[in-house]
């Protein structure tokens, strides 16, 4: 297998075939993220990739799980992604099931009936880095999308009937606009009804743009209590429905693992007798924290 830079998959594809069919993300703006910096946006040949898929046919067990990277992988145009999905189920007969990272714009670039055509062919569950329900939260990250577009973007892929993965991001709008961030990211998570949702922490990266503005002091991070607040608010302001929500990222200073609405509540408690005993001891040490 060839892999260019450093290859980034979910948590939840651990056990996955990783095949790289894009190199880097084709919006690579957030403020925040430091993923894909060092990496030029483009889509690998097929020959590259039915390359990398014989490899993996000849050389490894047949994999029942296989990953599309890189960034948004579901950018690539349709015929192309059909294209690799026939491949795949080709090469590993028992597949069940293909995962892919994607963002607001390359979910709206397909139609509905795209998106199903692509869960014919295995596409089982796209990954959404939704990070804020906020509008100017949005607009200072330079995420490139609105709250609009995210929601119309999750509702298409709940409509293909294909699992939709979200992540959050609790500290993105920083102390100024913390609580606003929380309640509409409660919101947009409530229209969109995802069935996963993953609530990661702010870890601010030296190689972002915003470090600097951290250095500069033009962003101020929420303290941890503050964080564990967002996410009380985010749990307690959403109604989800049939929704595994987790806050259980190597980033996060309090884990959580809920399925909704049946553990609300019982977290919710949780997050409120860490937030009223103030104990920095019930938190994760921050030398644990990592992306």
């Amino acid at each position: 297998m060839k892999y260019e830079g450093v290859v980034i998959r979910p948590p939840s594809e651990a056990n996955s075939l990783i095949l790289q069919v894009t190199i880097g993300c084709s919006h690579n703006k957030c403020t925040f993220c430091p993923a894909y910096k060092a990496k030029r946006f483009r889509i690998r040949t097929f020959t590259e990739i039915k390359e990398d898929i014989d490899e993996a046919r000849l050389n490894t067990p047949p994999y029942r799980r296989v990953f599309l990277a890189d960034g948004d992988a579901l950018i690539m145009p349709q015929e192309k992604l059909l294209q690799i999905a026939t491949c795949l189920q080709e090469a590993f007969p028992s597949l069940q099931r293909i995962g892919i990272y994607g963002n607001a714009k390359s979910i709206l670039k397909k139609s509905v009936a795209q998106l199903q055509a692509l869960k014919e062919h295995k596409l089982s569950i796209i990954y959404l880095g939704i990070e804020s329900g906020d509008e100017e939260t949005l607009l200072h990250v330079k995420k490139g999308t609105t709250y609009e577009k995210i929601v119309e973007a999750g509702k298409r892929v709940k409509a293909a009937g294909i699992k939709l993965s979200v992540t959050v991001l609790l500290g993105i709008a920083g102390v100024e606009r913390s609580i606003p961030h929380a309640q509409k990211t409660a919101r947009i998570l409530t229209a969109i009804q995802p069935d996963y949702v993953g609530a990661l922490t702010l870890m601010v990266m030296p190689e972002t743009p915003l470090h600097g503005m951290v250095e500069e002091g033009n962003f101020i991070v929420p303290s941890p209590f503050d964080l564990l607040q967002e996410l009380r608010i985010m749990l307690a302001e959403s109604d989800l429905r049939h929704c595994l929500f987790f806050s259980n990222h190597a980033s996060n200073y309090l884990p959580i693992r809920a399925r909704l609405p049946k553990d609300k509540e019982s977290s919710l408690q949780l997050i409120d007798e860490v937030l009223d005993a103030g104990n920095t001891s019930f938190l994760k040490p921050e030398h644990l924290r990592a992306l």
